[in-house]
């Protein structure tokens, strides 16, 4: 509620007598009451404000009713309390706002009843009484405020000079307080009508705000398109300089910087690279929950780590909000700005209220890329399973009983439930790659994909493509994206076969991959995680390589973590009536035939032969067999499975044509055999070939000793001939002092 006081002096004109003073009651020549009413309704009738109709007041009483003091208390229905709204001439009063119970001007509301306050007696005074008296009034008049449809409040007229009021100037004030009650019902309402206009009109803008951002982000699903919508709806609403998107990446415990959008020509741009969650503005911003905005002194104490582009960019004012969607908190956007103390609380509301549209736009990009890249990964797996089923391989089952093929099934059980890296070394044709699934079909991942790569079988330019797959534009013909195997073996098992014949330039790479277990496209920055097991298998001496510069040794020792060693089929002879027994089976199926026995004379010169191609031959023998066999025995051809010896002779025979390397190291060879293993000194240089130095006859030397497999594996083949370079290793070297 509002009071207020004015002086006013008494007019020479006024006839009627308004009040009694101790000497004599004051009069004179005064307008009619009618034409004082009349003027005092003309003069209040047009204010639109309250404010303006207080400042007017008293000058428009003034004619009506003679005053020392006026005052006006208003009635706050919402708090009950009696708020003085106006004071004419300012009194130092003691307090602005009472409650209703306090003091006279509450009794005057709740009567209704017009109430004369004499000040000069030595009854106690309760409310602003005592003040008013302290201040010179002798007598108070308080006229209730009240139309036919509300109770406004109190309207007070105080005299220093009278003693009483008498009956005709309290109907006089009486009357005049229910214009001046219409006035002020009038002016608050008018005060509300323009106060809910202006906040619909804020509420229609802010509802348009948001409908033509939820229209720009909505329209676009990719993670370009949504960060470039947003850029542009947050330059329509706020200046700033920079903004960006940052999001929580729950496995680094970090906050990744997903995008930069500038207001100069460098636009969107983005980023792939992470702030510490305790040090940088979004981290902060991100753990507290709310808007948050930091000033230049703040960004300086980030330092490089926490805010890189906001020291960069010369930013002194940025404002953070959190992105929150039903599922949680999101991550945080940023708006950022050269100039300091750039954002206003009403900017950090406004920056709230599109947060949740901004978060949803983020979300549904975040998982519409989610969703093509599974319908991509989706999409190459049914490629790849198609090539595999393509494949003529069974691999159902393994076959064999024997103590070594035992061995190998129970470290293949023993390694399979772990993500242990495991490497298979063996011969070519032994069946690497129908463990490497057994390993597979055993491990935890077995949901997943099964991927292969061949490193023998792609070109040495296309490994590292095929391995970590390229973004359109990375070379030549790159027309669209391309998931790499990497991508597909995702919380899957990926198997490295011939990883003895991968490039050396693509070896650091595959390193990397291994141990962080990220990687980037070929055309990419951003870096990819991946989550997979590896197996690599090879029929090559890798420590060999590594003595001679071929294969790396970290990665190696990488791959080297479980190794297991699979055996030949001649180490496991006791295996083949079984593996004879499987593939006529399996061939007679496939041909419509019908094979029922197997002579024994057959199958022993099966069980005698050495296979050098193992399995894989051993395979295309049966079915070859098969083929010619018109009958219900099986007639394997005699040429398929010469004697050991024979073969072996046939092996050791000069090729008609030898290569030059072949030529050399059988010169090396005799040359060595006829200095009984010297290598340098005059009782060596007779028997060496003109032009070999002894820097070659050592390296030479080395390579054929490597080259025989003599680290290759555990066990040394029983049909080797005593006249190969193997024998070399046990015969002493005597160089010349």
């Amino acid at each position: 509620m509002t009071m207020a006081l004015d002086s006013v002096g008494t007019d020479s004109d006024h006839e009627t007598t308004f009040f009694v003073s101790e000497e004599q009651p004051v009069s004179g020549d005064s307008l009619s009451l009618n034409e004082a009413l009349l003027r005092l309704s003309v003069n209040t009738a047009g204010f639109t404000t309250l404010n303006d109709l207080l400042r007017q007041l008293p000058a428009s009483l003034r004619d009506a009713v003679p005053f020392d003091h006026l005052g006006l208390m208003l009635h706050d229905q919402e708090r009950d309390v009696m708020r003085v709204a106006l004071v004419h001439p300012e009194l130092p009063l003691p307090m602005r706002e009472t409650p209703v119970d306090f003091g006279p001007a509450g009794v005057i509301l709740r009567s209704q009843h017009t109430m004369v306050i004499h000040l000069d007696t030595e009854e106690p005074l309760t409310g602003m009484m005592p003040s008013l008296r302290d201040l010179g009034f002798r007598v108070v008049c308080g006229v209730p405020l009240t139309t036919a449809r509300v109770r406004l409040g109190v309207l007070i007229f105080g005299s220093r000079d009278a003693i009483d009021y008498n009956p005709d100037a309290v109907a006089l004030m009486e009357q005049i307080a229910g214009q001046v009650a219409l006035a002020v019902e009038h002016a608050v309402h008018l005060e509300r009508l323009e106060a809910l206009g202006a906040s619909l009109a804020a509420e229609r803008d802010r509802v348009r705000l948001l409908l033509d951002v939820n229209n720009l982000l909505v329209s676009e699903l990719d993670y370009p398109s949504v960060f470039g919508k947003i850029s542009q709806a947050l330059r329509e609403v706020i200046q700033h300089d920079y903004a960006s998107i940052a999001l929580y990446d729950a496995e680094s415990g970090q906050m990744q910087l997903h995008a930069l959008t500038f207001t100069d020509e460098r636009g969107v741009r983005l980023a792939d690279h992470f702030l510490p969650l305790d040090s940088s503005p979004a981290g902060i911003a991100y753990q507290r929950g709310v808007v948050s905005m930091f000033g230049e002194t703040d960004i300086a104490a980030f330092g490089p780590s926490g805010a890189p582009t906001l020291l960069t960019e010369g930013i002194k004012s940025i404002c953070c909000v959190p992105l929150v969607t039903r599922r949680g908190k999101l991550g945080v956007i940023s708006v950022a700005s050269r100039s300091p103390e750039a954002f206003s609380p009403d900017d950090a509301a406004l920056l709230g209220q599109l947060s949740s549209q901004i978060a949803i736009a983020v979300e549904n990009a975040r998982a519409y890329g989610e969703i093509a890249g599974i319908k991509d990964q989706l999409a190459e797996e049914k490629d790849y399973l198609q090539d595999e089923i393509r494949l003529a391989h069974d691999f159902g089952e393994i076959i064999g009983d024997s103590p070594t093929v035992k061995r190998v099934l129970h470290a293949i059980e023993t390694v399979a439930p772990t993500d242990s890296t495991v490497l298979l070394l063996g011969e070519t044709g032994t069946g690497k790659e129908l463990l490497a699934r057994a390993l597979h079909n055993l491990s935890r991942r077995r949901e997943r994909t099964f991927v292969r790569v061949n490193g023998a079988a792609l070109p040495a330019n296309l490994v590292e493509s095929e391995l970590f797959g390229y973004e359109k534009g990375a070379f030549t013909g790159a027309a669209m994206n391309k998931l790499g195997r990497l991508e597909l073996a995702h919380r899957g098992t990926l198997f490295l076969d011939e990883i003895g014949d991968l490039p050396l330039d693509v070896q650091p790479k595959l390193l990397r991959a291994l141990q962080e277990r990220e990687f980037e496209r070929l055309g990419s920055t951003r870096t990819l995680r991946v989550d997979l097991r590896l197996i690599a298998a090879t029929n090559r001496d890798l420590e060999g390589m590594v003595a001679e510069g071929l294969f790396r040794r970290d990665l190696f020792y990488r791959l080297n973590v479980f190794p297991i060693y699979v055996p030949a089929l001649r180490d496991r002879r006791e295996d083949i009536p079984a593996l004879v027994h499987h593939f006529v089976g399996k061939f007679s199926r496939e041909m419509n035939r019908s094979i029922r026995s197997i002579p024994a004379d057959t199958m022993a010169a099966l069980e005698r032969w050495d296979w050098p191609g193992n399995i894989r031959e051993l395979e295309n023998v049966i079915e070859r067999a098969v083929i010619l066999s018109n009958g219900p025995v099986l007639q394997v051809p005699s040429a398929a499975i010469h004697p050991p010896r024979a073969r072996h002779a046939a092996s050791r025979e000069t090729p008609r044509y030898p290569r030059l390397r072949d030529a050399e190291c059988e010169a090396i060879v005799r040359a060595l055999r006829e200095s009984n293993g010297v290598v340098a000194g005059p009782a060596a240089r007779s028997h060496w070939p003109p032009g070999v130095t002894p820097s070659t006859r050592r390296a030479s030397r080395s390579t054929r000793t490597t080259s025989s497999g003599s680290r290759s594996a555990p066990t040394t083949s029983p049909t080797a001939s005593p006249s190969t370079p193997i024998a070399l290793r046990s015969a002493p070297t005597r160089v010349s002092q």
